[in-house]
Parts: C-alpha cells; structure tokens; sequence
C-alpha cells in the first residue's frame, strides 16, 4: 500500500469522476458549438427579397440560415380525425399502454408505460411571409429529419382497463396490472409561426428549399422564433459546464485525500523511524555505560522482563515496558491501565 496509496474504492471514484467529467465537458461543448452556429447564422424572414439575396451569392445556396414564416400546405392538409376543425402538414398518433409491474425489491407498485403504436403522417408545406403579402414560399424538405418535431398536442384521452376479480387475481400472480391505454395526438398546424433553421438553396427554377444541412450541422425546425432555441441550447450547455466542473473537483478532491493521506502515513512512519533509532542509541548507551559484571538495572520491561524500561506512555505517564515491547502491542493502549496511547518518548535516567 505504500507504493500504491490510493485505495481501490478511491480508485473507481476517480476513474469515474474523470470519466463524467470528460463526458459532461463533449456535451457542453457539443451544444456550445451548435449554440454558436445558431448565433452567427443569418436570419431571414420569408419575403420577396430571398431569391435575390440568394442570386447574389453566385452558388444560390446558403449554408446554415435561420428562416421565419408561417405555415403553409403545399398541397391537401391533413384533418385531424378528432378534431375535424383543425389541419395540419405533420401529425403524429401514439398509444401507450399504462402498467403498474411489482418490484420485489422494493416491495411495491411502479408505474410503466409502452409504446403499443405510434403513426407519422406528413403532408408536403412550405413557409409563407408572415405579413400575409408575397408569393414568395420556402419549401421545407424533409421535416422528420429534424431534431425534434414541432407539434402540439391536439388530442388526449385515458381509457382506463376495466377489471374483474379473475383478473385481479392474475395481475398479482403475475405481477402486472395494466392501468389502461393513453392515446395523443401532436400535429403541425396550419398558419402556425415556425422557424427552420438548416440550408436554404435556390433551385433553377426559382423556388426556394430549405433541407439538411450537407455539412452534418442540426437541421431544427421550431415553433416560435429562434430566440427560444437559442437560449434552450445555451441553458443546456450551462448545465452540462457545472456537471463537468463538479466532477473534476470530485476528481481532484479524491486524489487530495488520497495523497495527504499517503503524506500523513509518511511522516509517521518517518517519527516511528525516528523513535526506532532514538531508543536504540539509548539502550547502546545505557549497555556500554554498564561494568562487565553488572547486571540490568532492577526497572526491566514488564512484558519481556529482559530490557530496561524505556518508553514514558502518554497521556497516562506509566513507564513500564522496552520500545521493542511497544512496538509488539497487539493494540495501541498501556499495559498497566488499558488507556489508549496518544504518543511515546524515551526515557532518559541520570
């Protein structure tokens, strides 16, 4: 252990601290480069103007762009089948099943939910100015590739399971026991604020596509203005900072305490090394001061009866053993009254 002063246990803390930490540090950074991009790239709102700033550029493209409209069909919206009023160009039907699954550790009931069916339906739209003036509309292409669906939900019901006493029985047996089926309905509506933010290029002739981005950057598409986004991004990059700030101070806390206790363990074993040498040149003294004939002084050690008594044991003062008899303790309390030994010094007689 002296060559080796973490302990195994400190060992996993650290590995795993550092571990987090170097994660936390790709997170933050990952949605602090992508809060960046938001930042820097141009903002545009659908107008009458976009083809010609777009003309401009000589590829007709522009790589990472935000663009502001409203929503518009490009060709039959879908109907909600729930809400016949309302229409929308992306709609997306979920039915989940809601159980409750004993836990024997814990010795009670847990909520669990599965996902039974869940349907996506698009229909192709553009974006329109939001001042309602101009003919000019930016395709959106592949809206499922975006980072997250703009939807709102639109439909909710729980239709809870009906049981009977066979049932009941059943579920206890087996350890399940269905609640019932959630079903939802989410859908883009028409005339909805959206922002996309992605590549916009400008075709031969003359509409205006906003689709992925070729570099790999995140393609959004977001209800609202891009505000928003920015600061979601820019909260979520804040957090995972602090994660990674906390566990590298858990890091480096863990391998303080570990090297100051390997610096303690050092610096007794150097006053055990000490006191080793300092008893040792006092018993040569006292062997050499001896006449040839002379026997060992009446005071002998307690414990071995051979040795002088050289140790003063403190607090308790009892004087009653050799240092080499001290260092054979079984445990660190005084022979004489069992009271625990804070220190040892030699003793020196005239």
């Amino acid at each position: 252990m002296d060559a080796w002063p973490i302990t195994p246990g400190e060992l996993v803390c650290f590995a795993s601290s550092l571990a987090f930490s170097g994660l936390f540090y790709y997170l933050h950074r990952r949605k602090a480069k992508v809060a960046a991009r938001i930042q820097e790239a141009p903002k545009f709102q659908v107008g009458d103007d976009l083809p010609s700033i777009l003309s401009e550029t000589g590829s007709g493209c522009l790589r990472y762009v935000a663009v502001e409209g409203i929503v518009q069909p490009a060709e039959a919206a879908l109907t909600s089948p729930y809400h016949k009023e309302l229409q929308g160009v992306i709609e997306r039907l979920v039915l989940k099943e809601h159980r409750l699954i004993w836990n024997s550790l814990a010795r009670n009931w847990t909520d669990s939910e599965r996902v039974v069916l869940e349907q996506v339906n698009t229909a192709p739209f553009a974006l329109a100015s939001p001042s309602g003036k101009g003919a000019v509309q930016v395709s959106v292409e592949s809206p499922l590739r975006a980072v997250e669906l703009p939807l709102e939900t639109v439909y909710e019901r729980f239709q809870q399971t009906a049981h009977g006493f066979k049932d009941l029985l059943g579920h206890y047996l087996s350890g399940e026991k269905p609640k019932g089926f959630l079903e939802t309905e989410e859908m883009l509506l028409v005339g909805s604020s959206l922002t996309g933010i992605g590549e916009l290029v400008l075709h031969p002739d003359g509409s205006l596509h906003l689709q992925p981005p070729t570099d790999g950057a995140g393609y959004f598409l977001r209800l609202g203005d891009w505000q928003t986004l920015l600061a979601e991004l820019e909260s979520a990059s804040s957090f995972w900072k602090w994660a990674t700030l906390l566990c590298g101070l858990a890091a480096v806390a863990t391998l303080l305490h570990a090297l100051c206790r390997a610096y303690r363990n050092h610096q007794l074993k150097q006053e055990k090394e000490e006191q080793r040498r300092e008893f040792e040149e006092l018993q040569l003294h006292k062997r050499l001061a001896l006449e040839p004939d002379e026997e060992l002084p009446a005071g002998t050690c307690v414990i071995c009866l051979t040795n002088p008594r050289q140790c003063v044991l403190l607090p308790c003062g009892h004087v009653c053993c050799c240092f080499r008899c001290f260092q054979a303790l079984p445990s660190r309390t005084c022979p004489i009254c069992r009271s625990p030994i804070d220190r040892v010094v030699p003793l020196y007689q005239v």
